[in-house]
């Protein structure tokens, strides 16, 4: 008698086998894909001569068909309910940043505080920061006030409008905001100085925003409080230049 003792036998089940996804075995999975009805093809398809469509009529026409807003020729659901508002055609819709985005952006090192005799920030140092995209400037900045908690750094910032919020933020931290007014060629030479070989000079705000730029609540940059801040300014220095020279 045999001895099967000795014997190994594997009765592990067999290894599946394992197959990597590359672009030789890349495909859909089966039935992803299902081809069209080929019509016109002969009465023995089914979808033979008129291919389904039936004979003459608006249906049976290539490229014709009801709309689905037709209603037997009642007048239309759209049409028959009122109409609310307008659309404004002169209307400038201003690119939202808030003052939190711009303490991270500076607490992250990309925007670069100049000093207090510096020149202040204005659009284009947001976008160079990253703020926001240059594309996405298309009449101005306003500044809000989100995140006006976080504020601590003081700066000099220029923007197209600000609401009162943000205007109190930055001032309370020691920081100065300037309203400026830019139309379409003095903000595209702001933001694409490179595209100009002389930069042309900033026009003055139309009539119906006279107003606003004027009024120093708003910190209008043509308001005498504000003129009166920068020949201020310009003196200071001028008189530190001449302090140096002697």
């Amino acid at each position: 008698m045999r001895n099967f003792s000795s014997v190994n036998v594997d009765a592990s089940p067999p290894r599946e086998e394992v197959v990597y996804l590359g672009l030789n075995n890349l495909s859909d999975n089966p039935g992803a894909i299902k081809k069209g009805r080929r019509v016109g093809r002969g009465i023995g398809s089914s979808k033979g001569k008129t291919c389904g469509r039936g004979h003459k009529g608006q249906k049976a026409r290539a490229g014709g068909g009801v709309s689905p807003l037709f209603e037997g020729g009642q007048t239309k659901f759209y049409k028959r309910i009122p109409k609310r508002g307008f659309k404004n055609a002169h209307e400038e819709p201003m690119t939202p940043v808030n003052v939190g985005t711009i303490q991270d952006y500076i607490d992250m090192g990309r925007l670069i505080v100049p000093d207090a005799d510096g020149e202040p920030l204005t659009m284009k140092d947001l976008v160079d920061a990253g703020v926001m995209k240059n594309g996405s400037i298309k009449h101005g900045v306003k500044l809000l006030a989100k995140g006006k908690e976080r504020l601590r750094t003081p700066i000099q910032i220029e923007v197209s409008r600000a609401s009162a919020d943000a205007i109190k933020a930055i001032e309370g931290v020691g920081g100065e905001i300037t309203t400026v007014h830019y139309n379409k060629l003095a903000l595209r030479a702001l933001l694409k100085p490179e595209k100009f070989d002389i930069i042309p000079k900033r026009a003055l705000p139309k009539p119906q925003l006279m107003q606003y730029y004027t009024d120093y609540d708003k910190r209008g940059y043509l308001s005498p409080e504000i003129q009166l801040r920068e020949v201020q300014k310009k003196l200071a220095a001028s008189s530190e230049t001449s302090d140096d020279k002697e």
